[in-house]
């Protein structure tokens, strides 16, 4: 089941920190509306969230490869945990771009760094149960985060109750950088590459997971940071009711987990990865067709269905890297991606302000192509 020792203690740090962040992460744009922010800066908070995504993916894995997975993912949580901070001080919403430059020191350069991990520990054949693995220990107390945070926020209101969590996730940092000390990993000896260098080992077949990942990635940009807008402001629901959907999205996607990727270590990546390209195509879709709670709650269980093929992506990407430069290799695929959807969130903003199912169906559109191209185009290694 790919429950190497290693392999459980980086899930385990980022299940901690994870479940912190959930506290507030779904309700973020609430509370920069809280703050002040209109749609518009709201998309630009989320184009923002993307470019630090994007730029910060390469250095993450090039200090994944030159100091160690461990040491490389303390640095990361120490950065974080500043930018917690400056959200929970934050007298407008202005400042919050400040600490999301610290925030996305966590989610972005430690993603390079957990990949390479997984693949430094594991063999192909077992790469992804181990995603799968390392996906369900991190989501498991995830489940109840989003619910918990929105009865924070129902009760104590939208900005104490954000601060209330953001305290919490500052504790839950502390825990983290204990439990990484615990790693215990050697790593092959890192070589002398710059990004063109990086880039000039990357496989045929990466290159083009990379372009429909690109159209995937940017569909889902669109509308990521306008849902609970849609839900809450359109259709009229509360926080605590959006709470309860990403906490069913979430449990759709953990129940799935395991016999999805036991089947594609059996049969195959690429048939998994195209039914999960195709539930990001669809399920903006579903939302703004949905016109009853209970719609609704089908609408985010199908989204809950776009991780069935995450593990098998995930895999794909290892597998593809070479070990020397493993950590380089998907820190550029993640910068190359990521840069390439930045804008993708502000599009989404302004498209609003025209119609607020406008971006919903547009991103339909491109995820559709985006799974076109996947299919057409992308063999295993």
């Amino acid at each position: 089941m790919g429950l190497e020792r290693n392999v459980v203690l980086a899930a385990s740090a980022d299940s901690l920190l994870g479940f912190g962040e959930e506290l507030w992460n779904k309700f973020l744009p609430k509370y920069l509306e809280a703050l002040g922010a209109g749609p518009v800066a709201i998309g630009l908070f989320g184009a923002a969230k993307n470019f630090f995504d994007a730029i910060y993916q390469y250095p993450g894995g090039w200090l994944a490869d030159q100091i160690g997975r461990r040491h490389a993912l303390q640095i990361f949580v120490g950065l974080a945990s500043l930018g917690y901070l400056i959200y929970f001080v934050s007298p407008s919403w202005h400042v919050m771009f400040l600490g999301l430059a610290f925030v996305m020191a966590w989610a972005s350069m430690a993603s390079p760094a957990v990949f390479a991990l997984i693949g430094d520990t594991l063999p192909k054949d077992r790469r992804a149960i181990g995603f799968t693995m390392q996906s369900i220990l991190k989501r498991m107390p995830m489940a109840l985060a989003p619910l918990i945070g929105g009865v924070l926020l129902e009760t104590f209101g939208i900005i104490n109750g954000t601060r209330i969590g953001l305290i919490v996730t500052l504790m839950m940092a502390g825990m983290t950088i204990f439990l990484l000390r615990k790693i215990d990993l050697s790593i092959p000896t890192a070589q002398l590459l710059t990004v063109a260098g990086v880039w000039k080992v990357f496989p045929l077949g990466l290159r083009r997971l990379l372009v429909s990942d690109v159209l995937i990635r940017g569909a889902a940009g669109l509308v990521d940071v306008l849902i609970i807008l849609y839900v809450t402001n359109i259709l009229g629901f509360t926080i605590a009711q959006y709470g309860l959907l990403v906490e069913m999205q979430l449990l759709t996607s953990m129940s799935i987990y395991v016999p999805a990727a036991k089947l594609a270590d059996r049969y195959g990546q690429k048939p998994f990865m195209i039914a999960t390209f195709v539930c990001f195509a669809l399920f903006p879709v579903a939302i703004v067709l949905s016109s009853s709670f209970t719609s609704l709650t089908m609408a985010f269980v199908f989204g809950g269905l776009r991780e069935m093929g995450e593990p098998a992506r995930k895999a794909m990407i290892v597998d593809f890297a070479e070990p020397y430069v493993r950590g380089r290799t998907i820190g550029l695929y993640h910068l190359t991606r990521s840069l390439s959807v930045t804008p993708a969130a502000a599009i989404g903003g302004l498209a609003w302000t025209y119609s607020p199912s406008l971006p919903f169906f547009v991103a339909g559109i491109v995820g559709l192509l985006g799974t076109v191209v996947f299919a057409a185009t992308v063999q295993e290694a």
